[in-house]
């Protein structure tokens, strides 16, 4: 059954009913970065398909995009997404990505163009912006990086993030891949902030990559960054 279909069967919880303080913090912020991470990979792994122009439909409808999604999740954590726990986050996600598919059709599917700036880290900071909006103010999402590996200002680490990535991330003797949580104060209110660090795969190379400087497909310049290396964050914040 599509997510369209299943999304339509859920029960639709309102967003005032859930106390996240009351809730398991780590296992929550896991599940949310790993479901966008997730999505994230399907727009990264179909990168050269979107931008090939010999084709107009490339198959990448808000509902095929959404079950790639919850497919690459499985893969990730061994077991189907469950929609019992956490619903409100969840289907929020699985929405904006969804609504942001369904708005990028006529930009994907344009014949006879070649690249069409719809990116891993658009599409993902995209997904975020609905996200954070539709979880009216109890739980933001976004993508970050190091400051030197920014190229949108939008998605410039705040102070405890970009601490975090120099003092632990970018240190040699950190385990790699280990997400790290704290509480910590954010604009006067009481936040859990959790962030994973992401590292560069190969499908990021052709922007990322080598020779540094050099201009990529975007022309923006290339990082110099090599396979393994750290690249990048994804930050969650829930308010309690």
């Amino acid at each position: 059954m599509g997510f369209l279909k299943i999304y339509a069967c859920i029960l639709i919880l309102s967003l005032s009913h859930l106390s996240y303080a009351e809730t398991d913090l780590y296992a929550v912020s896991a599940d949310i970065t790993t479901l966008y991470r997730s999505a994230r990979a399907v727009i990264s792994d179909n990168q050269a398909l979107i931008n090939d122009a010999s084709k107009g439909d490339k198959g990448l409808s808000a509902e095929a995009v959404v079950e790639k999604t919850l497919e690459n999740y499985r893969k990730a954590v061994n077991h189907d997404l469950d929609m019992t726990t956490n619903t409100d986050a969840k289907e929020a996600l699985l929405q904006s990505v969804s609504e942001v598919m369904e708005e990028a059709q006529d930009l994907i599917n344009e014949p006879d163009k070649g690249f069409k700036g719809f990116l891993p880290a658009i599409f993902a900071r995209q997904v975020a912006t609905k996200f954070s909006q539709k979880m009216e103010g109890k739980m933001q999402i976004k993508l970050t990086a190091p400051k030197d590996y920014v190229r949108n200002r939008a998605n410039r680490p705040d102070k405890w993030e970009s601490n975090v990535i120099e003092s632990m991330f970018r240190d040699t003797s950190y385990e790699k891949g280990k997400p790290y949580a704290e509480q910590s104060a954010l604009k006067g209110k009481n936040a859990y902030r959790y962030i994973l660090p992401e590292y560069y795969g190969p499908s990021c190379l052709g922007c990322h990559g080598e020779p540094k400087g050099s201009l990529d497909i975007t022309g923006g310049k290339k990082e110099g960054g090599v396979l393994g290396e750290l690249g990048g964050a994804i930050s969650l914040i829930i308010f309690n």
